[in-house]
């Protein structure tokens, strides 16, 4: 069930890409590069979601989730280009990259937090250690 949530929003993402206007209302308001930053970022922090529960180390979990959300949002620019009325753009490749870097820099410091502050508890005898026990 890890890897689930990133393979439907990938599947949500490669949905939208096949129109040739998604979401209509939504992009006549936000930047173009916005959109891009933010729906990466959601990629980006699920992958990293994932890579983690497979036991994947913090700093390889964050670089492997960055790696992924680049090229799948390279394949995304390609298979844009055989979209009527839309094209590949290197900026929004950029702009994807970035926001996959983004999500996950944000979940590895938000899981990150919250492993230290368990630790500290468990530490200072609030939780027991369940580890102990394995």
């Amino acid at each position: 069930m890890l890897w689930g949530p990133a393979v439907v929003y990938m599947a949500l993402i490669f949905y939208l890409s096949s129109q040739s206007r998604p979401l209509p209302a939504v992009t006549a308001l936000v930047w173009d590069k916005a959109l891009h930053l933010m729906e990466y970022a959601v990629l980006g922090l699920l992958l990293c979601r994932a890579l983690r529960g497979e036991d994947v180390g913090w700093l390889a979990a964050a670089i492997g989730a960055l790696m992924l959300a680049c090229a799948y949002g390279a394949s995304d620019e390609w298979h844009q280009s055989f979209v009527p009325l839309r094209d590949a753009d290197v900026r929004d490749w950029v702009a994807d990259t970035l926001g996959g870097t983004l999500g996950s820099g944000v979940y590895t410091a938000i899981a990150g937090y919250f492993s230290t502050r368990r630790r500290d508890r468990r530490e200072r005898g609030r939780l027991p250690d369940v580890t102990s026990a394995l």
